[in-house]
């Protein structure tokens, strides 16, 4: 049975929100304004006719769209999509009572992400390859994807060779490729560890195809090439899954605040500094120290830094800073900061930063809930928040980064 709808605005999570006479319902693939007929089932709705279409309505980029699960906005235009992307940083802030200045959007290109993560399995057909159906188990075999850049998508079939050969049989797993200066770097993950005849396989077929690197929960089954990233000038090789902001435009732009901002600083603190992304940009004009919990992460920092030439001095530590956040005492040597932590945000170090006396700071997070709580901590430590960036790096998706660049006198 179908229920008439009218979409009242667009949820967080990338789903229309439609009044009903049992509540709230979240309709994916509908636009603000747009009446349809839907199928309701706990809250939840499955568009069944598109009865009123949207002026902002427009054709997707992909003929998967709306079957992969990948993307959820494709069939908006740039211009409302970018708005309602830049307006999930204003309420997230606003909602915390904060003072801010919130630029425009920064764009996300189609072709330009660097890393996808495919779900994929064998099955008596072949090799599957490609992402969940929306909300579904379900595994859709993919031809394209206007999100991802050409060097990815145009090995589509060559990484379904190495699927068929890594098994698995109908059990799904998860097969990470990024795209470095040295090839493709793909880190299978969720299946059987593969035995010394599959060894052998996989790596005749990493090198026939030429693959930078094949790992398997982080270890290195095969390695032709290291696997390279330029963080700025400097070079650096990037551990088997290790973090990687997910295109070199947005990360560009968040190096170009991030450096912008502490330019004046003697020496700076980088925390949850990853494999350098921010630390070897500051570097290249003054002494900063890197922190970070992952071991892989600091030794591909101090493997690069050794042999670089003209960098200012950087020192290297690894600490859990949920664990133990750096102290405001410990925070004295230090005229600027920057912390770009994962997705739960840095409340505990956010409270030592807010007791320090740093002067310029920089807030790096994707995800503006857990950015207006550490921003409201800052704040009422003495910090002014100068100006916030929202940064789409993951087109027609709900995810959107900000940077908040703050300073304390």
């Amino acid at each position: 049975m179908s229920t008439r709808v009218t979409i009242e605005r667009m949820g967080a999570g990338g789903d229309g929100i439609a009044a009903t006479s049992a509540g709230s319902a979240y309709v994916p693939f509908s636009l603000p304004g747009e009446v349809a007929n839907v199928a309701l089932e706990h809250g939840r709705a499955t568009l069944m006719a598109l009865l009123e279409p949207s002026p902002e309505r427009i054709a997707p980029a992909c003929r998967h769209f709306e079957e992969c699960g990948g993307c959820a906005l494709q069939h908006w235009q740039d211009g409302a999509y970018q708005n309602w992307k830049r307006s999930l940083v204003q309420d997230a802030l606003a909602g915390r009572g904060l003072a801010f200045t919130l630029d425009p959007l920064v764009p996300c290109a189609p072709h330009t992400r660097r890393r996808a993560v495919f779900a994929v399995r064998t099955s008596e057909h072949g090799a599957v390859l490609g992402f969940n159906r929306h909300l579904s188990h379900e595994l859709i075999d993919i031809s394209e994807c206007p999100v991802t850049v050409p060097e990815i998508v145009s090995r589509l079939d060559d990484l379904r060779d190495l699927v068929a050969v890594l098994g698995g049989g109908m059990k799904p797993f998860k097969l990470t490729v990024t795209s470095t200066a040295s090839g493709l770097d793909i880190t299978a993950s969720g299946c059987a560890a593969p035995d010394a005849a599959k060894r052998q396989a996989l790596t005749a077929l990493v090198i026939k195809k030429d693959f930078a690197r094949l790992s398997f929960e982080g270890e290195i089954i095969v390695e032709p090439r290291k696997p390279i990233i330029h963080f700025g000038k400097v070079p650096v090789f990037l551990p088997a899954g290790g973090f990687l902001q997910a295109t070199v435009d947005a990360e560009e732009a968040m190096s170009a605040l991030v450096t912008g901002h502490l330019a004046k600083a003697r020496k700076t603190i980088d925390l949850f500094c990853g494999s350098g992304t921010f630390a070897l940009r500051i570097a290249e004009k003054s002494a900063v120290h890197a922190v970070e919990s992952d071991q892989a992460a600091v030794a591909a920092i101090d493997r690069s830094v050794r042999y670089v030439q003209g960098l200012k001095p950087v020192t290297i530590e690894r600490r859990d800073l949920f664990r133990r956040p750096f102290l405001a005492r410990e925070l004295t040597p230090f005229t600027g900061l920057v912390f770009d932590p994962p997705r739960a945000g840095a409340e505990a170090q956010a409270i030592e930063i807010a007791k320090s006396s740093v002067s310029k700071v920089v807030a790096v997070s994707c995800n503006p809930v857990t950015l207006g709580r550490d921003l409201s901590i800052l704040v009422k430590g003495g910090y002014k928040v100068d100006r916030v960036v929202p940064i789409d790096q993951f087109l027609w998706s709900s995810h959107v980064e900000a940077v908040a660049l703050l300073s304390k006198k």
